[in-house]
């Protein structure tokens, strides 16, 4: 039976989600530590909420998508997210699947891993 634990960071995620395909950058922020380490396929990690907030507003190179989740597993303070994203990249229609790794500390997320089935997003 899941924990109250479980079922808010399950919750906290799906949120994420919903606010990213929503375009509600606010509500994804608040989803963050201050403190945030982000890493994705061929880049850099992102350290930080600044450059986070940089990194969604003037440049993520994803758009006018949607996140599919087709599974969801919470372990102690991290959530596994397995799903698809399809959309829009520099005007090309993409398809692809991905993972995420959240790491959560006090209800926020403190670090973050995107996998996905291409080189770099």
């Amino acid at each position: 039976m899941p924990t109250d634990s479980t079922v808010r960071l399950a919750a906290l995620v799906r949120r994420y989600y919903d606010c990213i395909d929503a375009a509600d950058y606010n509500g994804v922020f608040e989803l963050f530590d201050e403190e945030i380490t982000y890493h994705r396929p061929g880049q850099p990690p992102i350290e930080g909420i600044e450059a986070l907030q940089t990194f969604y507003l003037e440049e993520r190179p994803l758009e006018l998508g949607e996140h599919t989740i087709e599974s969801l597993v919470v372990d102690n303070d991290t959530v596994a997210v397995h799903g698809r994203y399809a959309g829009e990249q520099g005007g090309d229609t993409v398809d692809f699947g991905w993972a995420d790794f959240h790491t959560f500390d006090d209800d926020v997320i403190v670090e973050r891993h995107t996998y996905t089935d291409r080189d770099t997003i």
